[in-house]
């Protein structure tokens, strides 16, 4: 008996010994308050979603008499001038708001919210965030030719950091809140869960940390749920069932990888041509989204297809709908539409319409596979679907969420094989011309440079002011500013400070304030900004690997 009291014992300590450093961990890291408000964060943002998608179609309603996103037949049963004055109407709106309230006189998106994500989870303030969630409900509301799904994250992403900065959390937990947003916006805006949270580990983290994933699950199940309340739970397009004929369509599958690579490169480069355009252009903040309005307009009245988020006309290719003639023609018209509208300032994203031009090409290439070779092809709306993954992950640099996507949007999770074989060779491709994701050109415009690792970016954010010493109160801290004395300012960056440190061969400079060059206020350390340097990589790779 006492042998086996003795053992137990033995056995207890053991498992304390195992597990109570391991709690310890979880409770220092406060991630059941994490948990808890992931939860809420889901709540917020798939109500969020549901009123977003209500605003538009009730400003869509006054000019459409539908507040439904099928909205081609009543864009044709209107007058002409009711689809050019619409959208132009709507820039005008937008233009003021651009230039009255917005501070950056654009509205947000997801480089964006990368772009916080590397400031630490900060840089989404509340009210500049619900004014541009405005502006975009204007917007699509209007006619626009964007997605909504983009801006939605934005959204999310503001609820999840802006409304706790207040609890003065960790930059790494304020990271993962901030993902749990974007994945609650993703999830309730597809209605689809699982690619919620895969995108804001793929996109926005650009890691899969166990201590992420579980808040982040949270809070896109309970986004899903808020929306499927309201929505249901029907996914977004109603297909027939689809399936491979042959294998021997495989080398199909590839070259219509090809092709969607094509489309893709071709999407990004409208995208940053149109963008160079405008920023060349001279005109007032509030005249742009007039201007493209006027654009945009012109073309709803050949093509009412590109109004707003597309999803009646890609439910049209995925449903085998649609004439080769239209795809075609719509390939265009979306792209140029959805390039004005973003180069005008329009609020709006490139999900939607990267699915789109996807939808479009993949089943424009299924008819003309089907038209040489009628006993081995699948159904175009088919290779619709391969298109529409493919496109768009090129696009977006999203691969594996993209993919998921497309499974829970469509159901057809009989064609992984073949989807996985389009997507990664369009997104190759995509990859060898652009080097980058679209969303990574918008932040390298910015000057942010994500792509090159942490350790170029932190030496861009890290200032002079975050690692100086104050001076010692037995010295003199005059300095001489006719001097060619080497010296730092508080907001020089770390890469700023190590190339003076190296030019100086100097262990240590002198900190001036800007607005007073002859007063040190502090003293820069070479040896002290290596290691605050060094402290910031570990930071961020244990942050990853948890």
């Amino acid at each position: 008996m006492l042998n086996r009291v003795s053992a137990l014992k033995i056995a207890f300590n053991l498992a304390h010994k195992w597990v109570e450093p391991n709690l310890r961990q979880f409770m220092a890291s406060r991630l059941p308050l994490v948990w808890f408000l992931a939860l809420i964060i889901g709540a917020m943002v798939g109500g969020s979603a549901i009123l977003f998608r209500i605003a538009i179609g009730l400003i869509q309603w006054t000019w459409l008499g539908t507040a439904s996103e099928r909205i081609i037949s009543a864009a044709n049963a209107h007058p002409w001038y009711v689809i050019l004055l619409a959208p132009t109407l709507g820039g005008l709106v937008v233009g003021i708001l651009l230039h009255t309230i917005q501070k950056k006189q654009r509205a947000g998106g997801v480089a964006d919210v990368i772009e916080a994500r590397a400031h630490g989870g900060h840089g989404l303030p509340f009210w500049p965030g619900l004014s541009s969630a405005l502006i975009t409900v204007i917007s699509l509301g209007c006619g626009a030719s964007a997605g909504r799904e983009g801006p939605m994250v934005h959204l999310g992403a503001t609820l999840g950091t802006s409304v706790f900065t207040k609890l003065k959390l960790p930059e790494a937990t304020m990271r993962i809140l901030l993902a749990a947003g974007v994945a609650s916006a993703v999830s309730a805006s597809f209605n689809a869960p699982i690619a919620g949270v895969l995108f804001a580990h793929e996109v926005i983290l650009g890691h899969y940390a166990m201590s992420a994933f579980v808040p982040i699950v949270l809070s896109s199940a309970m986004g899903t749920v808020i929306s499927r309340l309201y929505f249901g739970n029907a996914a977004a397009f109603i297909l027939p069932h689809y399936q491979i004929s042959s294998y021997w369509e495989f080398p199909a599958f590839v070259l219509l990888g090809i092709v969607c690579a094509i489309v893709a490169i071709s999407f990004q480069f409208a995208l940053i041509g149109s963008d160079w355009i405008a920023r060349n252009v001279k005109m007032p903040m509030w005249l742009r989204p007039v201007i493209g309005g006027v654009l945009v307009g012109s073309i709803a009245i050949f093509y009412p297809e590109v109004i707003g988020v597309g999803y009646e006309a890609t439910d049209g290719a995925l449903n085998s709908s649609l004439p080769l003639s239209l795809m075609l023609s719509l390939l265009v018209a979306k792209t140029v539409a959805t390039a004005i509208t973003l180069a005008s300032r329009f609020g709006g994203g490139i999900f939607s319409p990267s699915l789109y031009l996807g939808a479009m090409t993949g089943g424009a290439f299924g008819l003309i596979a089907a038209n040489h070779l009628p006993d081995m092809a699948s159904s175009h709306g088919l290779y619709a679907i391969l298109g529409m993954g493919a496109v768009a992950a090129a696009v977006l640099g999203a691969p594996i969420s993209t993919t998921m996507i497309v499974f829970e949007l469509t159901g057809g999770y009989e064609l992984s094989i073949a989807l996985l074989l389009t997507v990664s060779i369009a997104t190759g491709l995509n990859q060898a011309i652009h080097g980058r994701s679209y969303f990574h050109w918008q932040l390298e415009m910015r000057g942010v440079m994500l792509q090159d690792g942490a350790h170029k970016w932190l030496v861009r954010i890290v200032h002079v002011e975050d690692f100086a010493d104050p001076p010692r109160a037995d010295t003199d801290n005059t300095f001489d500013p006719q001097s060619q004395e080497p010296f730092l300012a508080p907001l020089d960056t770390l890469e700023k400070a190590l190339r003076e440190f190296d030019d100086a061969g100097l262990s240590t400079l002198p900190v001036i304030d800007p607005k007073e060059p002859a007063r040190i206020i502090g003293y820069a350390s070479h040896v002290k900004a290596l290691r605050y340097f060094n402290s910031a990589l570990i930071q961020a790779n244990v942050e990853e690997h948890r």
